[in-house]
Formats: C-alpha cells, structure tokens, sequence
C-alpha cells in the first residue's frame, strides 16, 4: 500500500508518543536537547493538524511543571510522567525508572479512560517502554525511530567515556525485534540497521525528517542582525547544537585559528557564534571547558563567542544573521539543524557523515568537508566568506532543497504507515512500504 492510497477509515484516531529521556518543550542546545526534541514537538503538532489527536509522554524533571501541557496547540499535548526524582539526570540513569515510567502512563490512561491505536517511540529507552505497554494495552501496532545508534557511536568514540554501553546496544537490538515497523531517518540509516544490527529490513522504512517552513523562513539579514546584536560589519558563522565531543566543535576553533593565522585582515571582520551549553555554569561540563581552554590556547577569544543554549523562538534570527551554518559532526543520524539552516536560505557546511551526508549536496546547496578536518573546513569556510556569488547560489539553492521537506508532506508519508499497520494484524504487521525519495 502505497503512502498516497491511505483510506481514512484505517487510520489511528489516538497515539501515544514516546520520549521518555526528553521533554519536547526543553530548551534547545542543553545536555539531552536536539534534533529529536524539535521532531518530536513538530511531527505531533502537524498529526494533530491532521485530525490524529496526540498524546506525547516524557519524563517529568520538575515537579513544578504542570502534568498536562498543551503547548503543542489543538489536539496534541505533552504529558509529564514521575519516573524517579523530578531532576535532570544522566540517560543512563533513566533506565532504572522504566518500570515506574509505564506505570504512569497506565494510570494516566485509565484515569482519562483512553485507549491508544498505535505507539510511537523515539530512542531505544522508548521502545522498551512500548513493549511493556503493549503487554498492558494487548496487541497495538509499535512504530520505532531511534534518531541515534548505539553502534554508530561507539566507531567514532575516542575514549570509553563516549562509548555507549553494552545495555543500550541489547536494548536495541530488542527493540528493533519487537516493534511492527522502524522508520529510518535516511538511507545511511537504513543501512547501519542492516549491517551493523541484522534488523529485519521488510519492516524497515525511510522517512526524512521534516522541517516548519512558517518558523524558519527567510528574514533579511540587518534585521536579524539587530535582534541578535550581531555588529552589522561582521560576517558571522554560526553553530548550533549540543556541546558534546561528537559535535566535533574543536575543528571549528582549530579551523578559525587557521583563517586567523593566514588572513588575518579578513578575520578581523568575522564572528562565530556557538549556540549550546552553559558556557557560566559554575562548574562547566568537560566539554564545556575544554573548548574554552582551546579556544584560549588558539588565541580565537575575539573570535568565537559561547551563546549557551536557546529557545527555538529567537533561533532563526541567529540563522539569518549568519552567512552559513557549519555542523563539524563526527556522527549525525540526520542533522536537524542543517536542514533548518536551508530553510532559511543559509548554506551548510558540514562533515560528509551520516545524514549530513544525505542532506547537504556538496557544491549546491553547501560543502561536505571529512570529519576532523580543519584545513578543508577552513578552505571551505574561507570560499563561502569571499566568493559572493557562490554564497548566493548556494543559499537559493537551500531554500529551495528545504521545501521539499515542509512537515504536511512528512507526515502524509508517515500516515501510510500508520495506515498499513491499522489494516493489518499487529502481530505481523511487517509490511514494507515504497516511500517516494525525496
């Protein structure tokens, strides 16, 4: 069954989604804050425009929030779930919770009397919260997107501390043998769960993810460059995510450094911006102060300036201060920013890895440089900062990639699936959909 020949009548009224590790209204750029926090708020405000009512189950990390928020607008809202103290705590941690997590979200059904049609988990932790709520609920079709993999982070680890456990990687593979369907983000995802999993690939399906093409639109450059305080005679270069060793914000430094050894005069006019983190904590975390004692050992303080982490409401303002965005990823399963920045019409340049690598065309809408890289980072960065026409090429050619990838298309995609699993048994739900490339 194709995604355009959904019949209605088999779609999911309700769905319970899953984020258990992440509340989709957090702050971006925090310690567990990204692209699946700003995919899961998205694609569930967008089912909701569709006529599916939402509810989006995360756990509570303050006990002043509210259970129910209805941030997301009609028909979608985000319910915060008690599962061990009501702090921040470590991913890892969480795991020990689960089972007070799915009580939880029983009680919380059978005191609305709710009944779901079809579960939606994002990361592997989900999943397993899925498998013991179908145990409660009976037999409810499970969707699985896992948005990073366990094995994909331990090849580009560089020390035991970034490596993921041996747990995650159990819970994986148990997820990916219980659940109906798995949707891949890109093509290279699809792959590493054949490869590196031996996931069974006829219930397997690639499904981008999508973008708000209202939020991010193109804003003329001096506004924003008000609004951000931005100085107008500054070519600003902007990145934008979590502050963590994978996101490989070292050869963004290393890479300025160069420009600012060899073109000095033209440094002098350049700004970066580094939108993640908290750069005052009063005790910073090692990542944290590691960049900003190579940021000093560089000598790029002028330079480079730590934003700390903001709200998804003023980020396209920064995009449209910025001549380019630069996502200097070890490992990205999609790239969420990168995708934001195109809609924007920013162009991106980018480690070719992961779903960077699907997303950015090198030379048309940005530049794939290799990981690790800051002498081609910098060269690229350098074509992007003195060659205007190319700038301008490449920026119209973002925006115009980024439409292709507006939410109301994404979702008609997903709700085929959905549209598959109601009409077939759940218990062998395994149906393999043609999804149109995008």
């Amino acid at each position: 069954m194709s995604p355009n020949h959904h019949s209605s009548k088999t779609l999911p009224q309700r769905i319970a989604m899953l984020s258990v590790h992440t509340c989709p209204l957090a702050t971006l750029g925090g310690k567990k804050t990204g692209g699946m926090n700003v995919y899961v708020r998205d694609f569930s405000r967008e089912l909701a425009r569709h006529g599916i009512q939402v509810d989006v189950f995360t756990r509570s990390e303050d006990d002043c929030q509210p259970t129910v928020k209805h941030d997301l607008g009609p028909g979608a809202r985000v319910i915060h779930i008690p599962a061990g103290p009501e702090r921040p705590m470590p991913v890892a941690q969480i795991a020990d919770y689960l089972e007070e997590f799915v009580s939880g979200v029983v009680a919380f059904a059978q005191s609305e009397n709710l009944t779901y049609d079809l579960i939606h988990s994002h990361y592997w932790l989900s999943g397993l919260v899925a498998e013991r709520l179908r145990q409660v609920w009976g037999p409810v079709p499970i969707v699985q997107m896992f948005h990073t993999l366990g094995h994909m982070k331990n090849r580009i680890a560089q020390s035991e501390a970034e490596r993921a456990p041996r747990s995650r990687i159990d819970g994986e593979c148990r997820v990916i043998d219980l659940v109906d369907q798995i949707i891949a983000a890109t093509p290279a995802e699809y792959a590493q769960l054949h490869w590196l999993y031996g996931a069974d690939m006829s219930k397997v399906s690639i499904i981008p993810p999508g973008v708000d093409m209202e939020r991010f639109s193109p804003i003329p450059k001096h506004i924003a460059k008000g609004i951000t305080g931005i100085p107008e005679n500054h070519k600003n270069i902007l990145f934008a995510g979590r502050v963590e060793p994978l996101k490989g914000i070292d050869t963004l430094l290393k890479a300025m450094a160069l420009i600012q050894k060899h073109l000095p005069e033209l440094a002098e006019r350049v700004c970066v911006c580094i939108i993640g983190g908290d750069p005052w904590a009063e005790t910073p975390d090692a990542e944290m102060a590691r960049l900003k004692e190579m940021r000093a050992e560089l000598g790029v303080e002028n330079l480079v300036t730590f934003l700390g982490a903001k709200d998804q409401d003023v980020l396209p303002n920064y995009y449209a201060g910025a001549e380019m965005v630069v996502m200097p990823s070890h490992y990205e399963s999609f790239g969420m920013v990168a995708l934001e920045a195109m809609a924007m019409g920013k162009p991106v340049i980018a480690s070719e890895v992961g779903g960077l690598a699907f997303l950015v065309r090198d030379g048309e809408n940005g530049f794939l440089v290799p990981s690790r890289d800051p002498e081609a980072l910098a060269e690229r960065i350098f074509t992007l900062l003195t060659d205007a026409n190319c700038q301008k090429e490449l920026s119209r050619n973002a925006l115009e990639h980024a439409r292709k990838y507006a939410w109301s298309e994404i979702v008609r995609q997903m709700m085929g699936v959905y549209g598959s699993l109601m009409s077939s048994k759940p218990q062998t739900a395994n149906s393999t959909l043609e999804i149109e490339p995008i």
